[in-house]
């Protein structure tokens, strides 16, 4: 890890967080997604600052839900707001959200500094664009890489250019679905504290969609749980073990322990 990606002292995160929290508005979430012949509703609030991991097993909904959110599916029914503004008809680049795909989703053609300028390009010339870039790509740990095009790229570096560009754009909400799940199990443990040093300092609403309690544990305040569409349960992991509604929650908690 670069000095410049190293994670702050825990004190200056938290101060950092809640600095950053008090700027942005909550996410209010009501969504229902058609899938198929499936349904597939959540309904849930996230503060700012406060982390929320949906997780649940393959095929429940998860990464539907975020996509409804990000405006990248069509909702059925409901509504999502952040803060007091409507933002279920807008399309998806005039929301303010950031979103890290499961793959990270990087343009092949762009260098790494021009695929965290893409947010800004598109509001104006490519110039002010890669002015906006290089602050982001120094405080990645990003600058010495700026030149290289994603297939050159590791998992973790992948990664924080995909985080780097999500920020990029100034967004009041995060959504990172499966963020860990393309990395390598040796360096997964190294880039989830990373991630969380990050997530901490960008303070806004953010969702997180896993299958790993261990992710939810170090990027999330509070967990939902979503099984064939629907919410199941919420709370604290501590909450969830103590008192498991689903057969599911009993069962994901107890490998996760092993």
């Amino acid at each position: 890890m670069t000095d410049a990606a190293r994670p702050p002292h825990p004190a200056s995160a938290r101060r950092a967080s809640a600095d950053a929290a008090s700027a942005h508005p909550a996410l209010h979430a009501d969504v229902v997604v058609a899938r198929g012949e499936a349904r597939i509703a959540a309904a849930f609030d996230v503060a700012p600052g406060h982390p929320l991991a949906v997780i649940g097993p393959n095929g429940a909904g998860k990464s539907s839900v975020l996509a409804a959110i990000a405006g990248l599916v069509p909702l059925e029914a409901g509504r999502v707001r952040i803060g007091a503004r409507s933002i279920d008809g807008l399309p998806p680049e005039r929301r303010r959200i950031g979103v890290v795909f499961q793959d990270y989703v990087l343009f092949p053609h762009l260098t790494v500094r021009d695929n965290v300028a893409f947010a800004a390009r598109m509001r104006g010339g490519r110039a002010p664009a890669r002015t906006t870039a290089d602050p982001w790509l120094e405080r990645y740990g990003l600058t010495s890489l700026a030149g290289r095009y994603p297939a050159e790229l590791s998992g973790g570096q992948a990664q924080r250019v995909a985080l780097a560009r999500a920020l990029a754009a100034d967004p009041e909400v995060l959504l990172l679905d499966e963020p860990m799940s393309a990395l390598d199990v040796e360096v997964r443990a190294e880039m989830r504290a990373e991630l969380a040093t990050h997530v901490r300092e960008f303070g806004g609403a953010t969702v997180l969609v896993t299958h790993s309690p261990a992710d939810a544990a170090a990027l999330a305040d509070s967990v939902l749980v979503l099984e064939a569409g629907e919410v199941t349960q919420r709370g604290t992991l501590d909450e969830l073990r103590a008192a498991p509604a689903t057969p599911y929650v009993e069962r994901m908690l107890a490998a996760s322990a092993d």
